[in-house]
């Protein structure tokens, strides 16, 4: 589930920051975003950290600290470096509607310069946003999400192109709920071999490879990061410690929800 409450974080936070609103059941509402909608997982992970939670310390621990707090062990438990989680985050009092979601989430086939921009939105740099993205190192993703990509787009090892179309054919509605890892190497461990990946063209989302191409603008950062583990461990490390602070809810601005599912 690492990979699954790593994203689930991320999802939170990105939409009207880190405030526990993606959690919240109901129609119309975040978690309905076709960003969200069938691909999200780990809701019933929050559940049970909240239902211990409740039972040690009644309306003490928000659910999003929860997701702050899973998010990191998650990275740890794989392998991955730690950073500070600072905790005193309140609830939101509602959710965000499905099209702010989809609006404030990356798409799967989103282009350098969307990536840049909506990562600019939350206050990152274009750094911050290529640390971010190694997060792509463990997880999964559906058929549906890059079949386009194995099937017609130039920029891709075709050895690896082949093995992915046994997964998933082309034909639209066919087996999109088939899933590939994101990183073949080494998909159940946190490390640089994303980045790797992508300098062989075998990034497997549009959105992945992106980050990587002939005379790309930022190739050098991938550089860095295929060279050195520790530094993208460092830059990951800050740069999920800033997305932790984005839209933080604190003192009477915001509840402790007794279930992260609905309002109190």
């Amino acid at each position: 589930m690492g990979a699954s409450l790593l994203r689930l974080h991320f999802h939170d936070c990105f939409v009207n920051g880190c405030d526990g609103s993606i959690l919240l059941d109901g129609e119309g509402r975040e978690k309905s975003s076709v960003r969200n909608a069938g691909s999200l997982r780990g809701f019933d992970v929050i559940d049970q950290m909240k239902a211990i939670a409740e039972e040690m310390c009644p309306g003490v621990v928000s659910c999003a600290d929860l997701l702050t707090f899973a998010a990191e062990k998650s990275v740890v438990t794989l392998g991955g470096p730690s950073w500070p989680v600072i905790f005193g985050r309140r609830d939101s009092t509602g959710s965000a509607s499905a099209s702010t979601a989809t609006a404030d989430l990356p798409s799967a086939d989103a282009n350098i310069r969307d990536l840049i921009s909506l990562f600019a939105r939350k206050g990152f740099t274009p750094r911050e946003m290529i640390a971010l993205s190694g997060a792509h190192t463990i997880g999964q993703a559906r058929c549906e999400l890059f079949r386009n990509r194995i099937y017609d787009e130039p920029n891709i090892d075709i050895p690896f192109a082949m093995g992915l179309q046994h997964i998933c054919p082309n034909t639209p509605g066919v087996g999109n709920n088939n899933l590939a890892p994101l990183d073949f190497s080494s998909s159940d461990q946190f490390n640089n071999d994303y980045f790797s990946n992508l300098i062989n063209f075998q990034g497997l989302l549009h959105s992945d490879q992106v980050l990587f191409s002939a005379n790309g603008q930022y190739n050098s950062v991938i550089l860095e990061y295929v060279n050195d583990q520790q530094l993208f461990f460092t830059d990951f490390s800050n740069a999920m410690l800033k997305m932790s602070k984005i839209g933080v809810l604190t003192g009477r601005n915001g509840i402790v929800r007794q279930n992260c599912r609905f309002l109190n």
